[in-house]
């Protein structure tokens, strides 16, 4: 038996970004997939993340390779491959390219909290990070936001070119910025690889909205104690969120806030809880992939696809 083997550029014209927004707003709404915290198998170059889930409908799996070396070389910082099956015979019917899935899921998380949480007519974008999620969630932000203006803010000053390039060349009025940019945005993406705050919380403005998408593991984080001391939070799900979110239990170990800082987590977004209760509250939608959200995707992209 030979499976569909569905590359970057099938799911992307399968599943064009809103359209991967409006699936996992569906999915928010619940029931949700099952899904385990996920594994890490240290290996000699890196790890191993394992990231499985199910529902009735269908289960998959993600494995992912992070490389810390690989940027050095020339290579992707993260590999993965994703395997997806039918939930009733739980036959395998597709495999993905990994890496493209997670942009496109991570990107569409964000972009679903921010329909829900920046103010409407957020128009000023600041991206920290030149990679493939900044490159996302440019995209997710221009579906859900009548961006204007993106100011790319990353220590790698060939990446950031080579991104302003881009957007410049597709029509988006982009330029190179410092973290102080921060001070006149609506919306800004953390989607670095750094282990220390990129993102200092003083100078974020009344009314603006964050998605800290970059860091995941518990030891690691994006935004500063003030960032996270004036926002009102909301994350994919409390209880993955206090498992890995360094971005949240930094602080909370160190005394700053406490748990009661997330406000909502996403399925109580999309049900009407509210977060953002003025145009002047500050607010941050933390996010480290959750593995239903690849199954979500996943499947959505592969019933989109003639057999």
């Amino acid at each position: 038996m030979r499976l569909p083997v569905i590359d970057a550029q099938d799911l992307r014209r399968a599943l064009p970004m809103a359209a991967a927004i409006d699936a996992l707003e569906a999915a928010f709404r619940g029931p949700l997939p099952e899904a385990p915290l996920r594994s890490h198998v240290e290996t000699a170059s890196g790890s191993l993340l394992l990231m499985p889930s199910s529902s009735r409908e269908a289960l998959g799996v993600k494995l992912v390779t992070v490389t810390p070396a690989n940027p050095d070389r020339g290579l992707p910082f993260i590999h993965a491959v994703y395997a997806l099956f039918d939930g009733p015979t739980q036959a395998p019917l597709a495999l993905l390219d990994g890496s493209a899935l997670t942009a496109l899921r991570t990107a569409a998380v964000s972009g679903l909290a921010t329909r829900f949480l920046a103010v409407p007519g957020a128009s000023r974008l600041v991206v920290f990070g030149a990679g493939v999620q900044a490159r996302s969630h440019v995209e997710a932000m221009r579906v859900v936001r009548p961006v204007e203006r993106v100011t790319v803010v990353s220590r790698s000053a060939p990446a950031a070119t080579a991104l302003v390039q881009e957007l410049r060349a597709a029509g988006v009025d982009a330029a190179l910025g410092a973290p102080n940019a921060v001070a006149r945005a609506d919306l800004v993406c953390t989607c670095t690889t750094s282990p220390d705050p990129v993102l200092e919380g003083r100078l974020l403005p009344p009314g603006a909205h964050v998605n800290a998408v970059g860091a995941y593991t518990p030891q690691t984080r994006e935004l500063d104690d003030e960032a996270i001391r004036r926002a009102r939070i909301a994350v994919e799900t409390r209880e993955v969120a206090m498992a890995e979110a360094g971005d949240l239990l930094i602080p909370i170990r160190a005394g700053v806030v406490g748990e009661d800082q997330v406000v909502a987590d996403l399925s109580e977004v999309v049900a009407g809880v509210p977060v953002r209760r003025t145009p002047e509250d500050v607010t941050v939608f933390k996010s480290v992939g959750v593995a239903f959200e690849d199954l979500v995707v996943a499947r959505a992209a592969v019933g989109r696809i003639a057999p």
